[in-house]
């Protein structure tokens, strides 16, 4: 199965909903990414490039471990870690833990980001910093395709994982404007998308009318004036997972992972009964010189 070259989408329209991590976790989507397009994957080898175009689909908070991608893709975990790994190191995907400022909480949450436009190093530093500079929403020159909107495209793949939301493209067009006031309000993506898709009736009647009215009743109040502090971020290392500064994880992998030799270690810590014993030999020395001398 690992030599298998799937079409992206993997799943009929039919089929049943990717698990979602726990709340908290599971997949988050780095901010201005470009419109998705046809060609977002065609530099990366097959096998990554349709692991990657299913990623790209999921909703934010869908659970993208190897265990579970295994149970939904035609791939063994052995062959997706590799994936996965290649994803990190073509700038599509990083790991590594969050703690939200002015939570309160000591706690650190560990995050998996994934990029639909390729990032370099600096990107992903800067990404972590929390000062990622806005980017041109139009596709790099070549790729070709209309450009849509972030409100459309996200109105548009609702019915990819949540059928029941399946939209025309008159549909997203009306319904792009609401969803816009959203984002200008610094609405995420994941907010956006739980807060259309949680607690739908069976059936849904008129999947139009239902978004109408929740990007209507739902809307969230406009942001205070004070920009709330960025949340610390620091990224870990693909295979061995020790967190680091970007810098030290080129390809988000750490040297030592790359092949490289590896840093030399501090000295182990001496154990006070070790102090003690030292410092006995060090009297008992003084003392024999002593004696040494008198003679």
């Amino acid at each position: 199965m690992a030599d298998a070259k799937p079409s992206p989408a993997f799943l009929p329209a039919h089929a049943l909903p990717h698990p979602m991590a726990n709340p908290g976790y599971g997949k988050r989507a780095a901010p201005d990414q470009h419109p998705r397009t046809a060609q977002d994957f065609a530099h990366l080898p097959p096998r990554e490039a349709a692991v990657a175009a299913y990623i790209d689909r999921l909703p934010g908070g869908a659970d993208i471990s190897v265990k579970t991608l295994a149970k939904t893709l035609p791939y063994g975990q052995c062959a997706l870690r590799t994936a996965l790994n290649n994803l990190q190191r073509a700038g599509h995907l990083r790991r590594g833990r969050e703690h939200l400022a002015d939570s309160g909480s000591p706690r650190w949450i560990t995050r998996t980001w994934f990029s639909r436009t390729a990032r370099d190093d600096d990107w992903w530093a800067a990404f972590t910093r929390g000062d990622v500079p806005k980017e041109s929403q139009e596709p790099p020159a070549g790729r070709g395709g209309p450009t849509r909107s972030r409100a459309y495209i996200l109105l548009a793949a609702l019915g990819r994982t949540t059928p029941s939301l399946s939209l025309s493209a008159r549909a997203c067009e009306d319904l792009a404007p609401l969803l816009t006031e959203w984002f200008a309000r610094g609405t995420t993506d994941e907010h956006v998308l739980q807060a259309l898709t949680a607690g739908l009736p069976t059936p849904v009647h008129s999947p139009a009318a239902l978004i109408h009215n929740r990007l209507t009743n739902k809307l969230p109040p406009e942001p205070a004036s004070a920009a709330p502090r960025p949340p610390f971020r620091v990224l870990e290392c693909a295979k061995c997972g020790v967190p680091g500064r970007p810098e030290a994880l080129p390809g988000g992998i750490c040297s030592p992972c790359q092949g490289e030799s590896e840093p030399s270690r501090p000295a182990a810590p001496v154990t006070p009964s070790a102090v003690r014993t030292h410092a006995a030999e060090i009297r008992a020395a003084m003392a024999n010189r002593r004696q040494e001398s008198r003679t």
